[in-house]
């Protein structure tokens, strides 16, 4: 496949900075929103390109049988664990939500993804399931669990949270519509309401990660803040079914307020306290996965503002790409930067500042879009007119590169790949963001934990 050139117009280099999630939504000023327009309009074709592009890993790349988004696609054609029919919950809940962007976008028939949505919500009603809640993997060939670890082999919440976050986006989305989407709508609110959120907890007022039916809660992993998992806690507690009380959230995630820190890097204030050795700060998938349908702007709970929290995450690895300590090839504010986890030069890691192995993830500078979108578009444009096919391939970017090392593995992973398409959306039209936050037990759970966000007025 050849690129063409996609230059970047003058835009960038005389648009105001603009940060979306830093300001309150209901404080906007004409003036940021024209330049937000401005800079949508000016690269259309650019983000219709990445999306449509990286659509089709949920679309032609899906698992066949089932539908759902393979967990890894590597076109070198070389697989680990023999898992070419593995598929990944997570993964699939940011398929959902990708494939109405290919509705919206016109790059899939609504009445192909009505098909599509069939398929895929029948074979999650048929495979196990532990206390409503999905495994981390299936073969899909078979419908049968794949284990992640000796004692992870049943349940697993957030993973859950993350596919549950589609289900209400799709069931939204199709709720109002004709006999066909109305049951596509119910289908996904069964699987939704089907989820124990309270089995999770274990008696105390903290989310445990994982259940399984023969090592029960082994694992021990409780769930706080700050990390990628704030979206289990907002569904837990707005389940019309099998809700958690306030408490688990406060003292759970929360952690009695001292998730909220005053820790700075790159004298940009963190926010919140990342699950990270004391002054680091995560991967920037913590900035994203919760938030895809989550809408963090004007987000705050009586401790911290969300909206603030991810913008000055995706700020800070900007800042670290200027001041590119150990002088790696390509960094920079409008050339490459963004680390989150992915694949690596020695197999998989979290990459972050403090980790840095040279290793750029596309996902990371595009997902982040909403929060930095003059860097993000200049970050696409960096790697179209610099990379090209090195970086490029049939499911848009690959997941991982890095020059210093040339090393250019023609890779993908569905956590990755959904985030991108899900994020530009959000940036370009807000689709996922306005359907999930009309969900009304959304607001209302929302509003229990002691939330304020422009979208419960």
């Amino acid at each position: 496949m050849t690129i063409k050139t996609l230059t970047f117009t003058g835009i960038l280099l005389t648009a105001f900075h603009l940060q979306s999630c830093q300001v309150k939504q209901n404080k906007h000023t004409e003036d940021t929103t024209v330049i937000k327009d401005s800079l949508v309009l000016e690269n259309d074709s650019l983000l219709t390109k990445i999306q449509k592009q990286t659509f089709q890993y949920f679309w032609e790349g899906a698992e066949p049988i089932t539908g759902l988004a393979r967990e890894r696609i590597h076109i070198d054609g070389e697989y680990p664990q023999n898992d070419r029919n593995v598929v990944t919950i997570g993964g699939s809940g940011f398929g959902l939500m990708s494939l109405l962007v290919g509705i919206e976008r016109g790059f899939i028939s609504k009445s192909e993804g009505e098909e599509r949505l069939h398929r895929i919500l029948d074979y999650l009603t048929r495979i196990p399931r532990f206390q409503g809640a999905w495994a981390h993997w299936y073969h899909g060939n078979v419908g049968e669990v794949k284990a992640f670890s000796e004692k992870d082999n049943g349940g697993d919440i957030v993973e859950t949270a993350f596919l549950a976050q589609g289900l209400l986006v799709v069931r939204e989305y199709f709720k109002n519509g004709t006999e066909i989407q109305k049951e596509i709508a119910n289908k996904a609110d069964n699987l939704w309401r089907g989820i124990n959120w309270k089995h999770y907890t274990n008696g105390q007022n903290v989310l445990f990660w994982h259940w399984s039916p023969v090592y029960e809660f082994g694992m021990n992993h409780a769930i706080q803040g700050y990390d990628e998992c704030l979206i289990s806690y907002v569904l837990a507690a707005s389940s019309p079914t099998h809700a958690i009380d306030s408490a688990v959230y406060y003292q759970g995630w929360a952690r009695n307020g001292t998730i909220k820190t005053d820790i700075k890097k790159f004298d940009i204030p963190t926010i919140v306290k990342h699950n990270a050795k004391e002054g680091e700060v995560g991967p920037l998938f913590w900035a994203h996965y919760s938030f895809l349908g989550l809408d963090p702007n004007g987000l705050e709970d009586k401790y911290v503002s969300y909206g603030d929290a991810v913008v000055n995450h995706a700020k800070i690895n900007i800042a670290y790409a200027d001041a590119n300590p150990k002088q790696f090839i390509g960094y920079g504010h409008d050339k490459a930067w963004g680390w989150t986890a992915s694949y690596s030069v020695t197999g998989y890691d979290a990459h972050h500042p403090d980790n840095d192995k040279s290793v750029v993830s596309p996902t990371a500078a595009l997902a982040s879009m909403p929060y930095t979108p003059k860097e993000s578009i200049a970050f696409a444009n960096y790697l179209f007119n610099n990379l090209g096919d090195k970086v490029w391939g049939p499911y848009g970017f690959y997941d991982a590169f890095s020059e210093t090392k040339n090393w250019y593995p023609k890779r993908y992973l569905a956590i990755d790949q959904g985030p991108i398409v899900v994020m530009i959306e959000n940036y370009r039209t807000g689709l996922i963001w306005n359907l999930f936050m009309n969900a009304p037990e959304i607001r209302l759970g929302l509003k229990k934990l002691g939330f304020t966000s422009p979208h419960l007025k």
